[in-house]
């Protein structure tokens, strides 16, 4: 049983390692942020590779689904932690941000046209949060059930990637970016593969109260 639980634990510490690894946190990011009072969260941009045989309509309203599902996540996500007062900043809401797209002829087809700069500018933010995902499977609608314990403890079954970005809205400078890999250990769906994520991310985070105060000391 020791045995067990001392594996356990040495594997979500390699966990949280590795996802640190693949964060890229700005040089510049105290200097651009300063003034950071309000984020958007964009819907994701999606690039599905199915199996099915479905018409090229279908396709683009199946990936716009899983971006708007990514970007309900970290909406979620943010409500959550923000309640407990984890955050320096506040999250428009996505209702919001996506009706101001819309009222600006902004659609999800066009969307990656638009510059960071032009986008904080419409939607009066100071930063964007974006971000591409790339699938094999329909997250939004759940993983595939059908694999060993094996399979899950070693992660197998590659779905696809994501990827998260911050930019500052003023210069359009990308600030932050967390990438990683989709498998079978990172979630049931898309809530629970962005709750997961986030939270092995959690202490690199940089709007977070704690790593701010930490940073603070680290230059005091």
């Amino acid at each position: 049983m020791i045995r067990i639980t001392i594996l356990y634990i040495f594997v979500l510490v390699s966990i949280s390692l590795n996802a640190q690894k693949n964060i890229y946190e700005s040089d510049k990011f105290d200097l651009f942020s300063k003034e950071h009072n309000v984020l958007a969260i964009m819907p994701f941009l999606t690039n599905l590779d199915l199996k099915d045989d479905i018409s090229k309509e279908d396709l683009e309203e199946r990936e716009k689904k899983e971006g708007l599902a990514v970007q309900n996540a970290l909406e979620t996500y943010f409500s959550k932690r923000k309640r407990k007062k984890k955050f320096s900043v506040e999250f428009q809401n996505t209702e919001d941000t996506n009706a101001i797209l819309a009222q600006n002829n902004i659609t999800y087809k066009n969307i990656d046209v638009y510059t960071i700069k032009q986008l904080s500018e419409i939607l009066k933010v100071d930063g964007i949060i974006s971000g591409n995902l790339d699938l094999n499977i329909l997250l939004s609608k759940g993983v595939p059930d059908d694999f060993s314990f094996l399979d899950y403890f070693l992660g197998d079954a590659n779905y696809g990637r994501i990827g998260i970005k911050i930019s500052d809205g003023t210069t359009g400078k990308l600030l932050w970016k967390y990438e990683k890999e989709i498998n079978k250990k990172s979630g049931k769906n898309t809530d629970d593969l962005i709750d997961r994520m986030m939270k092995l991310a959690s202490r690199k985070f940089p709007y977070d109260r704690e790593k701010r105060k930490d940073r603070k000391r680290g230059k005091g």
